[in-house]
């Protein structure tokens, strides 16, 4: 896996959607990480040190493998460059089937007036009631 710098790294996956506009996938994956073994990181803990946490953004699209790592100074930019990509390269989707019986439903509550259906509720709680004549 290459270890590339932020620049590089968002321009290797612009090119990664490219090439997968017609047929492919590209997996991008991000992680919580320190870049230290654990034993460095409990040297610097237990010297009283901030260990400081970054985050890895690995992307493939199963040939090539790269990866970077973004501090806390560079979050912002990183991630506006980030959803300027995901924005224009993910036209490729299919758009969402809608199901016929929604439509209609939504069509039949569309011409009913909301009064009308106030006044169907009315008329099913008024139930009339037969009285059958008293013996005395």
């Amino acid at each position: 896996m290459v270890r590339l710098h932020l620049d590089p790294f968002l321009n290797e996956l612009t090119s990664m959607f490219e090439h997968t506009t017609e047929k492919g996938s590209v997996w991008v994956t991000l992680k919580h990480s320190s870049d230290k073994s654990k034993v460095q990181r409990n040297k610097i803990t237990t010297a009283g040190k901030e260990l400081e946490y970054k985050c890895l953004v690995r992307a493939t699209d199963g040939k090539k493998n790269i990866s970077t790592l973004v501090g806390t100074k560079d979050h912002q930019r990183f991630q506006a460059s980030y959803a300027t990509i995901l924005k224009a390269r993910m036209t490729s989707l299919k758009k969402r089937e809608k199901k016929e019986k929604r439509k209609a439903v939504d069509a039949a509550d569309k011409k009913i007036p909301k009064t009308a259906k106030a006044m169907d509720v009315d008329k099913k709680q008024q139930v009339p009631v037969k009285r059958s004549p008293a013996n005395p």
